[in-house]
């Protein structure tokens, strides 16, 4: 990889810690931010169950991306979620993940229960 796309790799995960954090995520960092890799392969850690990609490309192969986050997830060993956070230039951070994942996401949230749920017609 060049020398640009390096750093911009870094300025991607460096805007995206800063994001994380502003949602009251204090404990996020880059893995390579500390003497090198550390043995995680995410590219930020400290988000509990979630393995982070993080991708700040114009043109992204999401489907590749997502195979490289869930190919960590288990080579790593772990149960985390893999997600790809990813965004071009001057647009708004998107979250993509497997539909399995996002569906365990939901059934763990408040969103899924169904007394709160507003029927079509009703």
């Amino acid at each position: 990889m060049a020398v640009n796309g390096k750093r911009k790799g870094r300025d991607a995960e460096e805007e995206l810690v800063r994001k994380i954090r502003e949602q009251g995520f204090p404990k996020v960092r880059r893995s390579q931010q500390y003497c090198g890799k550390s043995g995680e392969s995410a590219d930020l850690v400290g988000l509990p169950n979630i393995h982070i990609e993080c991708k700040r490309v114009e043109k992204l192969n999401i489907f590749e991306a997502i195979k490289q986050a869930l190919r960590d997830v288990m080579t790593s060993g772990t149960n985390k979620l893999a997600c790809v956070f990813h965004r071009k230039n001057k647009e708004r951070w998107l979250v993509t993940m497997t539909l399995e994942d996002w569906f365990e996401l939901y059934r763990l949230s408040d969103l899924s229960d169904v007394d709160e749920l507003d029927e079509v017609g009703e």
